[in-house]
């Protein structure tokens, strides 16, 4: 049996997912949960195998629970369900830890596939989702004529210093763009950088600042100063 956890607060929804996995022969919901912040705590010790995430949730955004849930959960994969698919908010998820992206409304037979495929090692994604990840690749591959800058940067590239626990320069500024609001879209086109070098930055600040979201850098920012 394949163990899934529901992330929604959409409570019609969250009924409506339960329903469509106590139909499947080989799924079971081991937990359904309204908000970010109790998943957050709870989906650890559950362990389950697929977590369905929404992203609009009522305190921590999706995004945020899966950045706090992925350390934690290495053998689960989450698949995002959402009716988000604005290219800066797929590039967030899928950084923060998220194996596949679903656009709601999802048929039920769709959405069991997902499950089944994302536990064989596949990554479902809507076709919109998968055009929008393809396209910004194919961006990224005909870079040969944009400043390197714009090419995505190997995490192991991305800051030379050796000391692991000290920010660099351009860590700095990526910081600094967090707390000043910046979507990373927005950084990327401030610092000429592509989103996809922005959100392996940010995971590198996340392990060094050991903190899992934007609100926690810029606590950990305000109490420096």
């Amino acid at each position: 049996m394949i163990t899934v956890a529901v992330v929604e607060d959409d409570a019609r929804i969250r009924r409506t997912v339960q329903e469509v996995l106590a139909k499947a022969k080989d799924c079971r919901c081991v937990a359904a949960f309204s908000n970010g912040s109790t998943a957050a705590e709870e989906l650890p010790a559950l362990k389950p195998d697929v977590i369905l995430m929404d992203i609009n949730l009522p305190d921590i955004s999706g995004v945020e629970c899966v950045a706090q849930i992925s350390p934690q959960l290495p053998k689960s994969e989450i698949i995002m369900l959402t009716v988000f698919q604005d290219p800066d908010t797929i590039f967030q998820a899928l950084a923060a830890g998220a194996h596949g992206y679903l656009v709601k409304p999802v048929m039920p037979s769709k959405l069991l596939e997902a499950i089944r495929e994302i536990r064989n090692g596949g990554v479902p994604m809507s076709p919109s989702i998968a055009r929008n990840v393809i396209d910004y690749f194919r961006r990224a591959g005909s870079a040969q004529a944009a400043p390197e800058s714009a090419v995505a940067t190997p995490l192991s590239e991305v800051d030379p210093e050796k000391n692991d626990s000290v920010l660099g320069p351009r860590e700095q500024q990526v910081v600094e763009a967090l707390v000043e609001g910046y979507s990373y879209k927005e950084i990327a086109g401030k610092l000429d950088i592509s989103i996809w070098t922005v959100a392996t930055y940010v995971r590198r600040i996340y392990e060094k600042l050991h903190v899992c979201s934007r609100r926690e850098i810029i606590a950990k920012v305000s109490i420096k100063k």
